[in-house]
């Protein structure tokens, strides 16, 4: 059968143009391979200087003549200046991702020249049906931070010696979290005691669980914690006595369209490092309205419970009055300085020897952005203590708090704020104050977060 004349000259065109397509040198899209290693390299740089007067213990003042301990009548103003670098490198290559995250902080001026450490140092391991692990020094952060967070705000903020191993996929996550720690590689001696190490227990096991509902707004999680403490006065006994304590709660976030309302319970229970039994709770809640792009309002409140009497252990201090259940909340690991206050009076200082009334916390806050990049917040705090104790009103004071911030370009910007608080007179009886109860707090802090490498090959 012969080929027509049009049709074999198609043919013969289309046999002589694969050569030269070939000797052209552009393959076809689909046979480039794609890049399967990623690195990337950031600056991170935060430098913070504050001035603040009152707000936190007041130092007791020794007498030279009689070595008499006295309260001091004025606190002077305290002014420094904090800075934080780290360089964290990220390396992706399919199912395999791995970080490294250097940090040096202190303050300007400090002896030893401050601190430098690991911040986080990691690696993790991901199939494609959305299993995952990962194993090494991790910064967590779940939910609102309440609990479990990165405390940014600290220069030195937190991370974790871990396993983590977990499912995320379909709006489902689900983590567990397993946690050893020991202060050395010890053999014959010491056993295995732990305290004053680099992290604040000896063991912890978490699971969370988070759910988004499809096509609806609202997202549920829950937590569950178990912390393991070693108990000094049986390590002193030849007995390696680890006490446990739990948490289990709920964190709820609803978010229909212009409105954003969360809330949250967590219970504790088990035992502290004396023995003592735990018996604690704290509730919050917080509705938030964004009626157009550059303002905003918010209202909320928190209660965490508390104590009404110093922990005392059985048989110990004759004389102290005892009590057998603790009820004093304690916010474990989270992001403190997000809640509670600027001025970080309630939960990152700890009252005397760990002494906690517990907190009513209700506020308000609104933000307002005049011009693009710039943006104003301010905030109301009623602070109230949650037990009632003996002879003192409820009462701690009100904190005022304002807060500007301009971003010069995507990873360079410039923050100051003002608190101001007028205290009553149980916060000064509980030695949180001055007398004369006025404390202010001022800041000022610049962010420059620069991507130094970004390579694909």
């Amino acid at each position: 059968m012969r080929l027509k004349h049009n049709n074999f000259r198609q043919w013969l065109l289309t046999v002589l143009a694969v050569p030269a397509l070939l000797a052209s040198g552009q393959p076809a899209t689909d046979t480039i391979p794609a890049p399967q290693n990623q690195l990337s390299v950031d600056l991170q740089f935060l430098a913070r200087g504050e001035s603040r007067y009152g707000g936190l213990p007041a130092v007791p003042v020794i007498e030279d003549d009689d070595y008499e301990i006295v309260e001091p009548d004025k606190v002077p103003t305290s002014n420094f200046v904090l800075s934080r670098t780290r360089l964290p490198i990220n390396f992706k290559r399919n199912w395999l991702e791995a970080r490294v995250s250097m940090q040096h902080s202190g303050v300007w001026g400090q002896a030893g020249k401050g601190a430098f450490n690991l911040h986080e140092t990691w690696v993790k391991m991901t199939s494609r049906f959305g299993l995952f692990g990962q194993v090494g020094r991790v910064a967590l952060s779940y939910d609102d931070e309440r609990i479990i967070g990165t405390d940014d705000w600290a220069m030195t903020s937190p991370s974790h010696d871990i396993l983590r191993l977990g499912y995320e996929g379909h709006g489902h996550k689900a983590h567990i979290i397993l946690a050893y720690n020991q202060n050395a590689e010890v053999m014959n001696s010491g056993g295995s005691y732990y305290s004053n190490g680099a992290q604040p227990y000896k063991t912890m096991q978490v699971a969370w669980y988070h759910y988004d509902l499809p096509r609806f707004p609202l997202g549920a999680s829950l937590l569950f914690m178990n912390i393991g403490m070693q108990n000094d006065e049986s390590h002193f006994n030849g007995i390696e006595k680890t006490i446990f304590q739990h948490l289990l709660g709920t964190y709820l976030s609803f978010h229909p369209k212009r409105w954003f309302a969360e809330a949250s319970y967590y219970h504790q229970f088990g035992k502290n490092e004396d023995g003592i039994k735990i018996d604690a709770w704290m509730a919050s809640a917080k509705v938030s309205f964004k009626p157009a792009d550059n303002y905003a309002f918010a209202v909320g409140c928190d209660y965490l419970s508390g104590d009404k009497y110093f922990a005392v252990p059985t048989g110990h201090n004759l004389g102290m009055i005892h009590h057998d259940v603790i009820k004093g909340f304690s916010t474990v690991y989270g992001s403190h300085h997000k809640f509670y206050g600027a001025m970080d009076f309630f939960y990152v200082s700890a009252y005397r020897d760990g002494f906690t009334p517990g907190l009513q916390n209700t506020f308000a806050e609104a933000m307002y952005s005049p011009m693009k990049n710039l943006v104003c917040k301010a905030s109301y705090h009623y602070l109230a203590t949650a037990t009632k104790l003996d002879d003192m009103n409820r009462a701690l004071g009100h904190e005022v708090e304002l807060q500007a911030s301009y971003a010069f370009a995507s990873n360079v910007k410039l923050s100051l704020g003002a608190s101001f608080m007028k205290g009553g007179e149980t916060l000064e009886r509980l030695k949180r104050s001055t007398k004369k109860n006025e404390m202010r707090w001022g800041w000022i802090s610049l962010s420059v977060n620069p991507r130094i490498l970004s390579t694909k090959w």
